[in-house]
């Protein structure tokens, strides 16, 4: 009996030793199975949301005619107020446009006085003008007189009375050319300085009618949401404006979103219009929408604060949603391809070598019993997380997610390349 029990206490603790060591085994090692289903790659970005259609509230962009070029808001409404047509949205500084007013007002009144001035100068030279030809012309019959009287008188003092009527009709006919010439003169001169008068006097009507356009009004209802400028950033007080970039604000038709994304100079290749993309709200991570590419960029920008080239890409939503509001971040899930059903696993546990010839094979460690080998496996699609497997491992497989000690000293067991039938 004696005999017995020794060997059986023997097996019992060989077998307590095994199954702890075995134990041990497990719990620092950590597997994984492939997975079989619907295999996707996806480019993951973030994106702005938008409206589709707005209506553009602008400010003067006409104002280079009175040579203002950049106006700065002073005034702005809050971004989302919800505006009637004609309500107040923004005012422009005025500052510019007053003294360009001053500046007319001054301009005014001094062509004023020389139109005064040469209108009285114009009278006075030919009023004294007029006299002038007043008199000669008394002289010229004064002078007829004497030629008249002179009939009966010797030939010399005839002909000196012909000679001195001669020169006095001369005289006259001459100030009389004299004085339309000034008359001309002086109403050249007064258009002149009219017609100076009337121009500043235009500029200032024309400035007055762009001091009313400095304060903008909403052309109509909706709620109101801030342009960008050229870098991305959003008009504030202070931002400028430009009369060929006018816009302040706009009234979106929030009917119909889209998102504005940009996407690296990487995968903007995998890219095409028509791709279907599912779509989170960050605002609200339980909402779930979907869209489709209408817009793909084919010249990349340099954005704000970062040294990449991106491309924008425009999303569409497709549901209709009040709640989704202009400027809302959205994360979208581009769809590039997929498989109804495959097998695939994670990249973590996939594990590749390099020969001298520069062939690359691909393997994971497979467990086999309670050893474990190094299976080649063929590889399909690979995303951000997982790859396809084509050939090497089957669905019940477990796989070493770690790898296992001493693997370095065994052989790649390779696919069997199945000859055809």
């Amino acid at each position: 009996m004696k005999k017995l029990f020794i060997p059986v206490v023997i097996i019992i603790i060989s077998l307590l030793l095994y199954n702890y060591f075995s134990i041990d085994i497990e719990d620092n090692s950590i597997y994984v199975s492939p997975k079989k289903g619907s295999f996707e790659i996806k480019v993951s970005v973030t994106g702005e949301l938008r409206a589709i259609n707005s209506i553009d509230i602008k400010g003067p962009t006409r104002t280079h005619e009175i040579e203002i070029h950049e106006m700065k808001i002073s005034r702005l409404v809050p971004e989302g107020t919800n505006v009637k047509k004609g309500d107040f949205v923004a005012e422009l500084d005025k500052s510019n446009i007053l003294q360009k007013l001053k500046d007319a007002e001054l301009k005014i009144d001094k062509n004023e006085s020389i139109f005064n001035i040469s209108k009285l100068d114009s009278n006075s030279i030919l009023s004294q003008a007029r006299d002038n030809l007043e008199n000669l012309n008394y002289a010229v019959e004064e002078m007829e007189l004497k030629k008249q009287q002179s009939i009966y008188e010797s030939p010399t003092v005839k002909r000196q009375v012909e000679i001195d009527y001669l020169k006095a009709k001369r005289s006259y006919e001459h100030s009389k050319s004299n004085y339309e010439n000034q008359v001309k003169k002086s109403i050249a001169n007064l258009r002149v300085a009219g017609a100076d008068l009337s121009k500043v006097q235009m500029k200032m009507q024309k400035i007055l009618g762009f001091l009313d356009d400095f304060t903008i009004r909403a052309p109509a209802d909706g709620m109101v949401i801030y342009a960008r400028d050229w870098n991305g950033s959003k008009k504030e007080v202070n931002s400028t404006i430009r009369r060929w970039d006018p816009i302040v604000a706009t009234l979106p038709d929030l009917s119909k979103m889209k998102s504005i994304t940009y996407v690296n100079e990487v995968d903007i290749q995998k890219i095409k219009k028509n791709q279907n993309v599912e779509i989170g709200i960050d605002a609200n991570p339980d909402k779930r929408l979907t869209g489709t590419v209408i817009e793909v960029a084919n010249i990349g920008e340099q954005r704000r604060n970062s040294d990449a080239k991106v491309f924008e890409v425009v999303i569409e939503i497709n549901e209709k949603d009040t709640t989704l509001l202009p400027s809302m971040t959205t994360s979208n899930d581009i769809l590039i391809s997929s498989k109804p059903e495959t097998l695939y696993i994670v990249l973590e546990a996939i594990h590749s070598f390099e020969y001298e010839d520069k062939q690359k094979i691909n393997y994971v460690y497979l467990k086999n019993g309670y050893e474990f080998i190094k299976q080649e496996v063929k590889l399909g699609l690979i995303n951000d997380n997982y790859a396809e497997i084509l050939d090497g491992i089957k669905l019940s497989d477990e796989i070493y997610l770690s790898i296992p000690d001493n693997s370095e000293e065994l052989e790649i067991s390779k696919i069997i390349e199945k000859k055809p039938a």
